[in-house]
């Protein structure tokens, strides 16, 4: 994969970050914007919250996602290709990507909660430790998205439905969309474990859509599952399909994304991993038959 970013920008970043930090701020709110839903009303996401949360594995490599300057160079390619809307990460990676001048005319997804730490003992009291509301209102972030793994057996999943109620309604206060992924979860041999049965995924889209003083502004973000049209008939909330983990078979992935795309109230695509890290290191080919897919008139 050839570099898209020049060690003259890395430079200037880490420049930047040390002597002109108040900048930062500056640049995410100057930058052009643009409406959430382009003319076909669809929406494409490329996702990079996952090193936050611990998670650097790409399917046997469990360092794949270590290197930021590897990761936000694949980040540049991805959001350089036509049919590309956005990004989803935590603030540091929304920093770097902002100051490398690469957020103009694109859409921001701050990822909120990410205090779930992979592997901790602690993972399912998934608080707020990244991005909160009135940052993102602040700095001109155009969406917001919470993690919402729901395990029955575990105390601690009340307060991840606490801390998600109040984003929720904070949320919907500021007039700021916000992406629920809801998961019924559960401990199998030490770690958790998402239920990924039609069942388990509709239950999850019932007791995430309750959450918060107003529906208003939420979205739904959903694996591709068996029965996908049952899924879809749970609810009325605009949803972004979740890619996963890169492992599957890559054609059978971009077929299952292609008769989802399909299913009334699904709008597009969030994916991260399967594209930015495909099996075969071709990021561009990943990412642009994605976007053909959410984007018919690419």
């Amino acid at each position: 994969m050839n570099q898209a970013i020049t060690d003259e920008q890395f430079a200037r970043l880490r420049d930047i970050r040390a002597t002109a930090p108040a900048s930062i701020g500056a640049i995410l709110r100057d930058r052009s914007r643009r409406d959430i839903l382009g003319p076909d009303g669809r929406l494409f996401i490329v996702a990079a919250d996952h090193p936050a949360r611990g998670a650097l594995s790409v399917g046997e490599n469990a360092t794949a996602m270590a290197d930021r300057y590897e990761l936000l160079d694949r980040l540049a390619l991805a959001l350089s290709r036509p049919g590309v809307d956005g990004v989803l990460a935590t603030p540091d990676i929304i920093d770097d990507l902002a100051v490398l001048g690469l957020l103009d005319d694109k859409i921001i997804v701050g990822s909120m909660n990410r205090g779930g730490l992979r592997g901790a003992s602690f993972e399912m009291d998934d608080r707020m430790t990244a991005y909160d509301v009135p940052t993102m209102a602040a700095h001109g972030v155009d969406f917001a998205k919470t993690l919402v793994r729901i395990d029955l057996d575990d105390p601690a999943t009340v307060s991840t439905l606490v801390a998600m109620a109040h984003a929720v309604t904070q949320a919907a206060q500021a007039g700021l969309p916000l992406m629920l992924e809801p998961f019924m979860s559960r401990q199998v041999d030490g770690r958790v474990v998402n239920d990924l049965s039609t069942d388990a995924v509709i239950l999850s889209v019932a007791i995430a859509s309750g959450l918060g003083a107003s529906s208003a502004y939420t979205w739904m973000k959903l694996p591709v599952v068996d029965d996908m049209e049952r899924v879809m008939a749970a609810t009325t909330m605009p949803t972004l399909l979740l890619g996963g983990d890169s492992g599957a078979d890559p054609d059978e992935t971009f077929t299952a994304w292609e008769s989802a795309l399909a299913l009334p109230g699904v709008r597009g695509l969030t994916v991260g991993r399967t594209l930015l890290y495909p099996p075969d290191g071709d990021v561009e080919s990943a990412v642009d038959t994605a976007a053909a897919l959410v984007h018919r008139d690419l």
